[in-house]
């Protein structure tokens, strides 16, 4: 292997195990002939913890993101969507190590590392597109701010003891209105985290569709809807709203609303690359990562004589 291969490596800083599963990977990396690569902030921050990675290309300076080949990600959720953050716009797809709670977009556990590297060098691994969002902001007529999500676009009141007055739309026909504290807009990789806490449906990440879940919305008609992948949703801050509400894109990127403004949002042309090394159903990461209770489960058993007895 060669310096010619260029791995990113992102990992959650703010943390001691982080930092220690980064020096491990770049150990393994340095085995592999590999010089990894990671950003100067997170380099940085590991210099500053005394902890040694030996030599480094950073990111933007020595190699640029087109040069990359793949990226691992140590840390949580939100670690892995700051990385697909530093990502967008390569065909570098992500594999993500747990060290966080739930980790729902992780490949891999803390003691699967090793192996994951292994992999990760070896191109021992199946990419799978996620469907993202195209998020933009229109004030008059013009589009005054775009972005993107993986997980969800969320409309949110600015003021906690105001409600947000919005009107929800699918391909430009109303839908209905009414007041509440926002408006989750989520892919079916978001689905099992903020729409999923706010009453939204769990979708299998191979459907494509988009969802829509009202947050504690005061009105008769304010269940989640799904809709296919090339429909496009919008939601109007009314100008009777007092106050302004405020866009998040992945809990990372916002915006804020002044009464008036309307969030379109569409399936991005561009979806986000992840390397998956298993081939374990979808219902069972929901049972782990959830802890979900499937005691007695016998399966589809036929015949009683191969099951020692009754069911």
């Amino acid at each position: 292997m060669s310096d010619d291969r260029h791995i990113l490596l992102v990992s959650h800083t703010g943390r001691r195990d982080s930092i220690d599963a980064a020096v491990e990977v770049c150990d393994l990396l340095h085995a592999a002939g590999v010089t990894p690569v990671m950003p100067f902030d997170e380099y940085a921050d590991i210099r500053r913890a005394e902890a040694s990675v030996g030599k480094v290309d950073i990111l933007g300076v020595d190699v640029q993101l087109e040069d990359l080949e793949i990226v691992i990600v140590l840390g949580g959720d939100g670690t892995i969507l700051r990385a697909a953050e530093l990502a967008r716009g390569t065909h570098a797809p992500l594999v993500g190590v747990n060290l966080g709670h739930v980790g729902f977009l992780a490949e891999s556990e803390r003691d699967g590392l090793g192996e994951t590297v292994q992999r990760a060098l070896s191109g021992d691994y199946n990419v799978e597109e996620r469907v993202a969002l195209q998020v933009d902001v229109v004030v008059g007529n013009e589009v005054v701010y775009s972005s993107w999500a993986l997980n969800e676009a969320t409309i949110e009141k600015a003021s906690r003891e105001r409600m947000l007055e919005v009107v929800t739309e699918v391909d430009g026909r109303p839908l209905s209105s009414f007041g509440c504290d926002g408006v989750v807009v989520s892919t079916p990789t978001g689905s099992t985290a903020y729409s999923f806490s706010g009453g939204g449906p769990i979708v299998w990440p191979n459907v494509d569709a988009i969802l829509m879940v009202p947050l504690s919305a005061h009105a008769l008609f304010s269940r989640p809807i799904v809709v296919g992948p090339d429909c496009v949703l919008a939601i109007e801050v009314l100008r009777r709203t007092s106050g302004v509400g405020v866009l998040w894109c992945d809990g990372r990127r916002t915006h804020d609303l002044p009464p008036g403004a309307r969030v379109e949002v569409r399936r991005s042309p561009e979806p986000v690359r992840v390397a998956r090394l298993k081939d374990a159903p979808f219902t069972d990461r929901l049972v782990a990562k959830f802890q979900l209770p499937v005691a007695g489960w016998r399966g589809p058993q036929h015949d009683d004589e191969e099951t020692g007895g009754d069911r």
